[in-house]
């Protein structure tokens, strides 16, 4: 919705940008051990090596830049002002500390100060600038210049949704209803549909004016049906007859903690994640309870790989509110990537039973069972989430049917698997598994290498489907085909064991015996002895290696190579 006007915004937010001059040599210790921490974007680390090389060497702008973007980037903002002064005071350019600075200005409520700070060498960007003044003015209850800044600010190429939004809701903000739905619905909706909080400020407005009814249809336009449980709460309660209370700003602090979250929402699949999570973090320090801000700030540090910090942002979501369930999902999953997987168990297994109807719940939670190999449960799960599902979802029984092939309940796991093909025909990945389960049942081999050969044309760049491919292929003893095949899965999974031992056996069948002995070696250096789960097992590849693959088939009481190859 707002990605036409991301391009404009960059170029706005990044005239003011951040200088680091050169670092002296006392601290180094420190400083280096603080950069290593920042390029991990370990900022707590970062934070207290930078303070301390800035012991030695209190006047470094590099050094108070750091500590600034260090601070920042932990949330911890009112900390940050006291460098961020520094800087300032000494005439550095540094577009983090004059955030800091102005973001201190508006929680200390010091308008006038901030409305008196130059653009040029004091301000964040011009769009925030922008913004920023318009809402100070509203502060001052100078509302007919706060308006005239809003327009000012929509006159500039590509931010004119931007500014039109913020004055939607500013006018909201002082009670003037129709105002605000005058300007949503300007530009034919473009405002309304700037962005998934606008969508719900205009539904909030328009249930001020007693048009529940349109603002219910309006969010049926907007969002899918069932793809958001907290839309579904708004629907619900606006069918109810309920009057939404208009909560997305209350205040001009809550104002401007919506330009800070407004621009770092817009910038978070154009810029770069540590830089997004200083607008992101600026919004939740002006107002602590905005949970958007909240939970964005969660998913930049989860892609950052900052777990524990992720998992604190997390926490912040009050049970109360409405994506509490949207953050519980969040902290399993931070909780699961960052090898707590009992801990997210609990998480999932804690919101499953808060609540039961909720399919993304169950899901979740038979996925981490799946992961973490308990079959019983995830299958149980599965069930649930399917039961709760309408119109059929491939994926959940896809992977249900994993799961009951996992458990050996084979007639479960293929009605699971044709079931998803009846959703999703042409599914690359489930007809890669049913076509390769069935090779390796020695059933069905034509129709599983149809099925391969489907998947293969819709994926031939994965060389777990290349793979598929070849074995069905040796498996219908047509060796010679099969090389070019498992040879290309093989290049394209150079240190997969499986691959590398099918690539093994089918140069064993078409004679080239020493190439085949290369194979499965390499297929043995590639097992993780930790792997009990593994399919290429270690114990077969060495006796292969020993007395040949011939004669492991007759120890195995499996055919013979020429019979399957027709000779």
């Amino acid at each position: 919705m707002i990605s036409l006007v991301r391009r404009a915004a960059m170029a706005a937010l990044f005239t003011s940008s951040i200088v680091l001059p050169a670092v002296a040599d006392s601290g180094s210790g420190a400083y280096l051990a603080g950069r290593q921490a920042i390029y991990q974007n370990d900022y707590s680390a970062a934070e207290k090596y930078y303070a301390q090389a800035l012991k030695a060497d209190p006047e470094n702008a590099a050094l108070l830049e750091s500590v600034v973007v260090a601070r920042l980037a932990l949330g911890d903002v009112a900390r940050a002002l006291p460098v961020a002064q520094m800087i300032e005071d000494a005439g550095l350019p540094s577009q983090a500390a004059r955030m800091v600075i102005t973001a201190n200005l508006v929680a200390d409520g010091k308008l006038d100060e901030l409305l008196a700070r130059d653009p040029e060498t004091q301000g964040v960007g011009p769009l925030v600038d922008g913004l920023v003044q318009g809402w100070a003015y509203i502060g001052q209850g100078a509302m007919t210049r706060a308006m005239e800044q809003f327009d000012e600010v929509a006159t500039q190429d590509g931010l004119r949704d931007f500014a039109l939004y913020h004055k939607a809701l500013a006018l909201a903000s002082v009670g003037d209803f129709e105002g605000a739905e005058e300007v949503f619905t300007a530009h034919n909706g473009a405002v309304a549909r700037f962005s998934r909080r606008a969508a719900l400020a205009r539904a909030e407005v328009l249930s001020q004016l007693d048009r529940n009814e349109e603002a219910q249809q309006f969010l049926g336009e907007v969002f899918a049906a069932g793809s958001d449980p907290s839309i579904e709460g708004y629907v619900a309660r606006l069918s109810d007859g309920d009057t939404l209370p208009f909560t997305h700003v209350q205040s001009a602090q809550d104002g401007m903690a919506e330009v800070f979250f407004s621009v770092g929402a817009a910038l978070s699949n154009e810029a770069a994640q540590n830089y997004v999570l200083l607008y992101v973090r600026t919004a939740a320090f002006l107002r602590p309870g905005h949970v958007d801000a909240i939970l964005l700030s969660a998913e930049l540090l989860d892609v950052l790989e900052q777990y524990d910090l992720a998992v604190e942002a997390y926490r912040q979501v009050p049970a109360s509110s409405s994506d509490y369930h949207a953050a519980e999902l969040g902290r399993a999953e931070v909780l699961s990537r960052s090898d707590k997987k009992d801990a997210a168990a609990e998480v999932l297994q804690t919101l499953a039973s808060q609540n039961p109807n909720l399919p993304s719940v169950h899901v979740a939670l038979a996925d981490l069972q799946r992961q973490q190999e308990e079959y019983t449960s995830a299958v149980a799960s599965y069930d649930r989430a399917i039961e709760l599902t309408e119109g059929g979802n491939w994926f959940l029984h896809y992977a249900r049917g994993i799961s009951h092939e996992r458990l050996k309940q084979w007639d479960q796991a293929e009605a699971d698997f044709r079931r998803a093909l009846e959703l999703n025909p042409d599914q690359p990945q489930v007809l890669n598994y049913l076509g390769y389960s069935l090779v390796e049942r020695r059933e069905k081999l034509d129709e599983a290498l149809n099925m391969i050969e489907r998947a293969v044309a819709a994926r031939p760049d994965s060389g777990y489907i290349v793979d598929s491919l070849g074995w069905v292929l040796f498996r219908l003893g047509r060796y010679d085909e099969a090389v070019e095949h498992m040879e290309r899965a093989v290049e394209l999974m150079a240190v997969d064991p499986v691959v590398n031992d099918h690539l093994g056996d089918v140069y064993w069948a078409v004679g080239r015996a020493r190439e085949a002995e290369f194979q499965w070696k390499r297929a043995l250096s590639f097992i993780d002895p930790e792997d009990t789960d593994a399919e290429a097992d270690p114990d077969r590849i060495r006796r292969k290696l020993e007395i040949g693959l011939d004669e492991v088939l007759a120890e195995e009481g499996a055919e013979p190579l020429k019979v399957a190859n027709g000779n």
